[in-house]
């Protein structure tokens, strides 16, 4: 077992013994500048030969594409001023005719309006006319109804307390004038 550990401490020693990261070993930095300044040059012309012509491209045909849509967009609104000009005078044209259709409907209501109420008023006054007449009679009726109650009635008082006059003529006379006032 000491051995063991022994071996195992001679292997620590030579790892410890060898470079570092081979990257931060200064005799391969020629090496390493070199490779990088080729890989950047190759990096360089695949750019600016390669991908920058196609992004160009793209961008041009964005471009394009997008001065035409703002065109169309232009073209548009315009379309859409017209239209909407249009619907105004549309609307405002047709708001004037239905004010003039509800003036005329309203004209023509009022004046049926009116031949009703002249015709209304006519039945009114008649059925007043009649109704008056109908409450004059009854008044008439109920007058004498009263005359001939109040006749019957004093004639009947007087005889019971006079027996010995009977006059009837003078007894209706007396309640005609009390009745007129």
């Amino acid at each position: 077992m000491a051995s063991d550990t022994l071996n195992e401490i001679a292997e620590v020693a030579e790892v410890a013994k060898a470079p570092g990261m081979p990257q931060l070993d200064f005799s391969t930095f020629p090496n390493q500048i070199f490779w990088l300044v080729v890989a950047m040059v190759v990096t360089f012309f695949i750019v600016s030969k390669v991908i920058l012509p196609r992004i160009g491209g793209v961008l041009e045909e964005r471009h394009a594409v997008i001065s035409n849509y703002l065109v169309q967009a232009a073209d548009f609104k315009k379309q859409a001023e017209t239209a909407e000009a249009e619907y105004e005078t549309a609307l405002k044209e047709a708001r004037a005719e239905a004010q003039a259709i509800a003036a005329e409907t309203k004209a023509n209501i009022l004046k049926d309006l009116d031949k009703s109420v002249a015709l209304a008023d006519a039945e009114i006054a008649a059925k007043t006319a009649e109704s008056e007449k109908a409450i004059a009679d009854i008044r008439e009726s109920a007058v004498d109804d009263v005359r001939d109650v109040a006749t019957t009635a004093a004639s009947d008082i007087l005889s019971a307390l006079m027996p010995s006059v009977s006059d009837k003529a003078a007894v209706k006379k007396a309640v005609t004038a009390r009745i007129k006032g």
